[in-house]
């Protein structure tokens, strides 16, 4: 697979590769919005906004000031160029709530659904925007086909497909070998990752690396298709260092430079 990462112009600023904002975390789960929040930005682009509660900004600030924090009722206010949602948000009332405002104000703007998104998404009957991107793992893409789980393991293909269609989005169904469909019912089988990615909070850490690609002006397909590359390299990459045993998710974001890395020699205009 011949990938080409975003173009990186010498004559930029930080609004050149676009704002994300991450609407992510609950006073439970801050890490989930620190790792989705981080990783969007370690792979290029030029703000993350962080959306959530006042324990959880407070959370995440203690560990890194390169987030822009910003509490839920601001979220309107905002101009981003993609959105992310679900990473460590629940599904309480309060977090359906906010859910289906967010995706009815913002439907122009591409979206990233992930996590308790998804668990939201399949309780409620809600129109997504055009440009959406669900990354399912398959319990959760059972949810959305309102199916058995083995039903989705017997045909990972076939499930990215009935919900690219369903939704009418970009799929990425992570397994062993990740699955991306676009809308147009296009299949990448991703074949980098390890036993490594399966740890809590990997997929936090995709979600972001997607939107941060999506927010650097990628198409959607193509973001997904190098972010479930990129990712699953890195758990190789760290995983030699650290053993499939020991890599945690925060390791994960370490490497996505080295990622990276391994692709700039094959695009000239980086």
């Amino acid at each position: 697979m011949d990938f080409k990462l975003p173009l990186r112009p010498e004559e930029s600023n930080k609004g050149t590769f676009g704002r994300v904002l991450n609407i992510a975390g609950s006073d439970y789960m801050p890490g989930a919005a620190y790792l989705s929040s981080v990783s969007a930005l370690k792979i290029g682009c030029g703000y993350c906004f962080l959306a959530s509660t006042e324990r959880v900004i407070n959370a995440v600030a203690s560990q890194t000031q390169n987030i822009v924090f910003l509490p839920l009722k601001e979220i309107k206010k905002q101009k981003p160029d993609v959105i992310s949602i679900g990473c460590g948000l629940t599904t309480s009332h309060n977090a359906q709530g906010l859910f289906k405002e967010v995706i009815k104000y913002f439907k122009d703007i591409p979206i990233i659904i992930d996590a308790d998104g998804l668990n939201i998404l399949a309780k409620n009957n809600v129109k997504l925007p055009e440009n959406t991107i669900l990354t399912p793992h398959p319990k959760e893409a059972a949810r959305l086909l309102n199916t058995d789980i083995n039903q989705i393991l017997k045909d990972l293909e076939g499930a990215a497909n009935q919900i690219s269609q369903k939704y009418n989005c970009t799929t990425v169904l992570k397994s062993h070998n990740t699955i991306v469909c676009s809308k147009n019912l296009d299949i990448y089988i991703n074949k980098t990752g390890n036993s490594a990615l399966a740890k809590a909070g990997s997929g936090d850490v995709l979600t972001g690396m997607i939107s941060g690609l999506v927010a650097q002006k990628m198409d959607l397909y193509e973001a997904a298709k190098l972010g479930v590359y990129l990712h699953g390299l890195c758990g190789e990459l760290a995983s030699k260092k650290l053993t499939k045993y020991s890599v945690m998710a925060d390791d994960l974001i370490s490497f996505i430079p080295e990622a990276i890395n391994t692709l700039l020699p094959e695009n000239s205009c980086n």
